[in-house]
């Protein structure tokens, strides 16, 4: 167990994590306040409070100290852009409550899927895609997520056949100011595959949402590999620990299982990523996980010692 940090250390250390990672992220966001700027860029997805209401989600992310809120569903609702909080007659109210709180919106997450090669079926994908496009933008967000998913043919030809859906997405998206990630999920987790995707989608508006547990647990990569083959695309994080090997997968709180988060957070601070630290924390999924008000705190918990103990290394390497 690592020693206690001095108080010297401490005020250095924060002092490190203001200047390095704060500032660039108030610089790239629509919603800066004074109190953000005091906030570590910890963030959860909504994924993680399914039952929670509009107002309650943004009240415990500013209790608790989180500054990023990503986006998966409402109240249950996946469809983001029907969701009454997001629609004409309350977005501006909502994006409201969201300033007012000194937090930021990270990311707006879809489901579209890319691998589709029928045409209807991929049509109607993109379709999807681009209303969530639609409504980032309209929130002032910077980033919508996509899923490969599927590897349909040869691995070539689906490199070659998501790389396409993406560079269309990215011609739509850059023109409103949003980028859309491609996250390592599903058959896409290994990173010599997404980076050739990202390579041939070859589009300032196309980068990666790192899943790094995915990459880990299902993809077998040490996180070293993975940031060194796909840092320069990573803009999100989805961070997550679980126990058990292959379909055997249970997830559990952070730091208590077997994913190297501690690692994962060290390779982005060395790379000087200026995302958010995000907490995928899977209760949609699995309700038999615990609640996000034991959960998420948790999480916050032990991410602030893991990025005062990066920031700190890496000042020492700097030196």
């Amino acid at each position: 167990m690592p020693a206690p940090l001095s108080r010297r250390t401490f005020l250095a250390t924060m002092g490190t994590v203001a200047a390095a990672t704060l500032a660039p992220l108030a610089d790239a966001s629509p919603f800066r306040s004074a109190a953000s700027n005091q906030r570590l860029p910890l963030g959860f997805s909504t994924l993680g409070c399914p039952d929670w209401s509009w107002t309650k989600l943004l009240d415990f992310a500013q209790q608790h100290g989180f500054l990023g809120v990503e986006l998966r569903g409402i109240q249950g609702n996946m469809d983001l852009p029907s969701c009454p909080e997001l629609g004409p007659d309350r977005i501006a109210r909502s994006m409201k409550d969201v300033a007012d709180r000194g937090l930021r919106l990270s990311s707006v997450d879809s489901g579209s899927l890319m691998h589709e090669t029928d045409p209807e079926k991929r049509k109607a994908q993109l379709a999807d895609a681009r209303r969530f496009i639609d409504l980032a933008s309209r929130l002032q967000v910077p980033y919508v997520r996509v899923f490969g998913n599927q590897i349909v043919g040869t691995p070539e030809d689906a490199v070659t056949h998501v790389a396409s859906a993406l560079r269309e997405l990215g011609d739509y998206a850059g023109s409103k100011k949003v980028t859309v990630l491609l996250e390592s999920h599903g058959d896409f987790i290994r990173s010599p595959m997404l980076r050739e995707i990202l390579e041939k989608a070859d589009s300032p508006a196309v980068a990666l949402l790192w899943d790094a547990h995915h990459t880990f647990v299902a993809g077998g990569e040490e996180p070293e590999f993975t940031v060194q083959h796909l840092g320069k695309y990573i803009r999100h994080t989805h961070l997550k620990d679980s126990v058990g090997k292959g379909d055997q997968v249970h997830y559990v709180l952070t730091g208590t299982g077997d994913v190297p988060v501690k690692r994962q957070v060290q390779c982005l601070v060395d790379i000087g990523y200026k995302g958010y630290f995000s907490y995928e924390w899977e209760k949609a999924w699995h309700p038999e996980l615990q609640d996000p008000a034991v959960a998420f705190p948790q999480y916050a918990n032990v991410m602030t010692g893991y990025l005062r103990e990066a920031y700190a290394s890496k000042g020492r390497h700097a030196r």
